[in-house]
Formats: C-alpha cells, structure tokens, sequence
C-alpha cells in the first residue's frame, strides 16, 4: 500500500501545462512591465512630457495591482484557476497593445493603468495554480521557476531592446507579446483544474471574504513581508537603467547589455533559493538570500568601472530574486485553503501598492544626495527591516493543500 506522503506528492496528470502557464505568465507580465523601464527617455520626448511624468505612469501601473489582484483573484476561488486566468492574460496584453496607440499621454495613463490592474491579477492565479499542481518535493523548485518568470520578462525586455527597437521602433516593443498570451491561453486550456480549488471552494463570494477575515493577522503580517518586499525588488530595478545612464553615462546599448547579464543571474537565483528552501526552509532561505543583497550594496552602487558595476548588478538581483523565489510557495503555504488565489495575490499586490512610492521617492533622493548614497542608504534600511520581519514570522513548509484547515 503507498505511504501517505507518496500519494500527497503523486503527480497529477498535466501538472506540467499547469507551471508552465503559471510560469510564462509571469513572463510576459514583467516584460510588458519593463518595456516602460526602458523607454523612459523615449516615451516622454513622444509624448512630450518630462521623464517624471513617465516615472508616474509605473507607479501608476503598480498602484493598481491590488484591484486586479482582488477581481481575478475572487474569480479563481470561486469558479476555478483556468478561464480567469486565461481572462487575466488576454486582458493585460490587450490594455499593453493598445498602449502602443496611445494618441497623447492622456490616453497612455489610463492604458497603463488598466495594465496595473491585469498585472495584479495574474500572479495569485498563476502562482496558485502552479504550486497547488506541482508535486510536493517539487514544490520549491516550482516556487522558484515561478518567480525566475520575472527577471525573465526584465531580460527578453533587454533583448527587445537591442534586436526590436532600433529596426522596428518603440511601438511594435508593446505588440510583440500578445502571440504569447495566445500560447499561455492554450497550454492552461490544456492544464488540469486544481484538485485543491475542487475539494475547498467556496460557493459564495461572501464566504471567500469571511475566510479573508477571519485571517487578518496572518494577512497583515504578509502584507508587511510584501511591501518591504516590494520595495527591495522595484527599488532594485526600476530606475537602475535611467541611473547607470545618468550616474555613468552608460549607452542605451550598455544597459542593455549589463541588464541582460543581471538578470540571466536573477533568473539562475530563484529556482536555487526556491529549490534550497526545500531542505533549509523558507524563511531561512530568504534571509540566506538577503545577506547576499547586503554584500552587494557597495559595487552595486559606487561601483567605479563597467565591471564593478556589472558585478555588483549580479550579485544584488540574485539575492533579491532568491528571496523572491521562496514566496509563491511560502505565501501558498500560509495562505487559507478556500482563498489560495486571492489571500496571496490580494496580499502581495496590496503590497506593492503600498510601497508603489519607492519607485518616485528614490528619484526624488537622487536629486538631493545624489543617484548611488539615494540608492544605498534606502536598500539598506529595507534589506535589514526585511530580515527582521521575516526571522518573526512563522511557516509551514510541505504542507499539505489536499487537508481540511479551520479557517476553509
């Protein structure tokens, strides 16, 4: 007879189009994300704005995130992980082609905006379905390639940058990514139903919002690990391109390049922490994670040379994205059965929507003390707070998503 653990951990049959949704997902999320990153200086002389007014616009799309991630994300508790998140995808990359229409800058905000809502919406849903799917020792691993999706999305950004932009033009950088919401729509066609949603739904909306309640602690503790989160991962990246040009005189083309090599080590950080969580534990995985962000500090930021700079980039974004490969498992873990789509997605985009400032307030502090002490000192408050919040929390590492909890 197999052991309780060997039926836990079977595999489901499909699973596979599940992560792989899940994961790409996520992909195009942040490249379409990006894509703004790197047009900054491109997009206000088209819309004839200062580079301030297109740095609102990312805060903007941030600030929106919870809204999506509350819509879509009740969605997928109620009736299922597949169609909303196959409507959240088509969504966001519908509002991200028309952006690339946008007559006057007027029009662009509000595109933006609407993005922010469909980029909320689809990590909860795709993060969910992808963890719940995967089988329980693969369950880190999963967690991490989840997360790798984004500093990919940053890095085929990069590449679309040097091969797309100058052939083409900034236009076509917003279209390139709908085929791929097609191949995301069909492999979720092909994706089994989380057997986890079909045992623990709710069949009311209410009922998804008493469980929500009745888990308040837990959800502001997160709330608390995600907006300091959030402001590591955006205060990291976000304006790192527009400082290594204004800081150092960097080319477009440099940046390009040292982006490309940041992220290749973000996307090789998340499934290695994600997968070492799996014998170390989530939370000291995470800490593991941010000692590395800390050693990156100085090269990352006064780094003096090309290399020193590149090398400082590298280390910095695999400790951020090794902390954040241990989140799509851990907030899965810690989240209610009934809602496992809206409570993390809901708390991680409430999250970036509280620390959606950062972006805009490490831009001001550049102008004071100057883009590397603006950049230093605000990491280093966030990364030793986090390390702090994390060591407090708790967590339930391999469990069990197929149990009957209190607060289902």
């Amino acid at each position: 007879m197999p052991s309780e653990s060997s039926v836990r951990d079977a595999a489901t049959p499909g699973w596979q189009y599940a992560v792989s949704a899940g994961i790409l997902g996520w992909v195009l999320d942040a490249f379409d994300f990006f894509v703004v990153i790197f047009l900054i200086d491109t997009l206000a002389a088209n819309f004839h704005v200062q580079k301030s007014a297109i740095v609102w616009t990312i805060s903007i799309a941030l600030a929106m995130r919870p809204v999506g991630a509350l819509l879509f994300g009740s969605l997928a508790d109620r009736f299922g992980r597949r169609a909303p998140l196959i409507g959240c995808v088509l969504y966001f990359s519908a509002a991200t082609l028309l952006s690339a229409f946008a007559p006057n800058f007027a029009v662009f905000v509000v595109l933006r905006a609407l993005y922010g809502i469909g980029m909320g919406g689809y990590w909860g849903i795709g993060a969910s379905l992808a963890v719940e799917s995967a089988p329980l020792r693969r369950r880190g691993l999963v967690s991490g390639l989840m997360q790798s999706g984004y500093p990919l999305g940053y890095l085929l950004a990069a590449l679309a940058m040097e091969n797309i932009l100058p052939h083409l033009g900034w236009r076509v950088m917003f279209c390139v990514g709908f085929a791929l919401a097609i191949v995301i729509s069909l492999l979720a066609l092909r994706a089994p139903e989380s057997s986890a949603w079909q045992l623990h739904h709710k069949s009311s909306i209410g009922g998804m919002f008493r469980v929500l309640w009745e888990n308040r602690v837990g959800f502001a503790y997160l709330l608390l690990v995600m907006t300091v989160m959030s402001c590591l991962s955006h205060g990291t990246q976000d304006l790192y391109p527009d400082f290594l040009k204004s800081a150092h005189g960097f080319a477009r083309s440099q940046v390009s390049h040292l982006a490309i090599f940041y992220n290749l080590c973000a996307i090789a950080a998340s499934p290695l922490f994600g997968n070492l969580s799996e014998s170390l534990g989530r939370r000291r995985t995470i800490i593991a994670a941010l000692c590395v962000a800390i050693l990156a500090l100085r090269p990352w930021a006064f780094g003096a040379t090309p290399l020193t700079l590149a090398f400082g980039a590298c280390l910095m974004q695999f400790g951020v994205q090794g902390a954040f490969g241990v989140i799509p498992a851990h907030l899965n873990e810690l989240a209610p059965n009934a809602v496992r789509s809206l409570f993390p997605g809901f708390v991680y985009q409430l999250g970036v929507l509280v620390a959606s400032p950062a972006v805009s307030i490490e831009y001001a502090l550049q102008k004071r003390m100057g883009y590397s002490w603006a950049l230093t000192l605000f990491e280093t408050v966030v990364i030793l707070s986090l390390i702090m919040i994390v060591s407090l929390g708790r967590e339930e590492k391999g469990r069990d998503f197929q149990k009957v909890d209190q607060s289902a």
